[in-house]
């Protein structure tokens, strides 16, 4: 069993923003469960590596399950495994839509239900989805209607997952992210994704995370969708 250190369990958390986030919450001296479907061990006792396809329910289980086990606590889960496929509507394809469906919702629901039912033994907790800025503005230069149904249903369910919870101590938010710098964008494309934004560049990695650890510390937030998106919600 853990001793009085908090926990985080952060999904999609092999490279990119999910490897950046075990690193912070580390920093702030969480003990980490990390999940992606293919990770290596880190060689930190304080970070639990579970690998697994997180559209799998069984995915879900073992990572609370373990999680538990070890550090025998979950106190905040970052849902930040997600599958983004741009493509115009009609081009989409059944494997497509399974793919984003399995990751992207059922991949939330499963360990998000896990989870807060941890969190209910404590009276405490922390959920945040990160999402996208698609979904309140959509653009013609990246059409992504399979992603908006998706990730619009998160931002929706954090909503309602946030009152639902409220009075028992679990705070439920969401970060909207932007097109951020990330090794899916090759540097090719930096310039015209970055001119997507008002402010006229591509968030970076660093940009979420700060976001994230912002609402993390917010007691008095909760149901919050935080665009963090260099103002593309804001209009253009």
């Amino acid at each position: 069993m853990g001793d009085e250190r908090k926990v985080a369990v952060v999904t999609g958390a092999s490279r990119g923003i999910g490897a950046a986030l075990a690193r912070a919450y580390r920093d702030r001296n969480y003990r980490v469960v990390a999940t992606a479907r293919s990770m290596e061990s880190s060689g930190d006792d304080d970070i639990l590596v579970v690998p697994g396809d997180i559209s799998d329910p069984k995915t879900a289980e073992r990572v609370i399950a373990t999680g538990v086990d070890r550090f025998g606590r979950i106190d905040t889960l970052i849902n930040n495994a997600g599958i983004f496929i741009s493509k115009p509507f009609n081009l989409y394809t059944e494997e497509d839509f399974m793919a984003v469906l399995g990751v992207n919702i059922a991949g939330f629901f499963h360990i998000t239900q896990l989870a807060a039912r941890e969190m209910e033994k404590k009276c405490r907790g922390h959920i945040v989805q990160v999402t996208t800025s698609l979904v309140a503005h959509p653009n013609t230069a990246v059409p992504a209607a399979l992603v908006a149904l998706t990730k619009g249903g998160l931002n929706a369910a954090t909503r309602s997952l946030a009152i639902e919870y409220a009075s028992r101590g679990i705070r439920v938010n969401a970060v909207s992210p932007g097109v951020i710098k990330t090794t899916i964008h090759p540097v090719q494309t930096h310039e015209a994704l970055g001119a997507l934004h008002p402010v006229g560049r591509m968030g970076e990695i660093a940009d979420v995370v700060e976001a994230i650890l912002y609402l993390e510390s917010a007691a008095f937030v909760t149901g919050e969708i935080l665009h963090v998106d260099g103002g593309q919600s804001a209009g253009h």
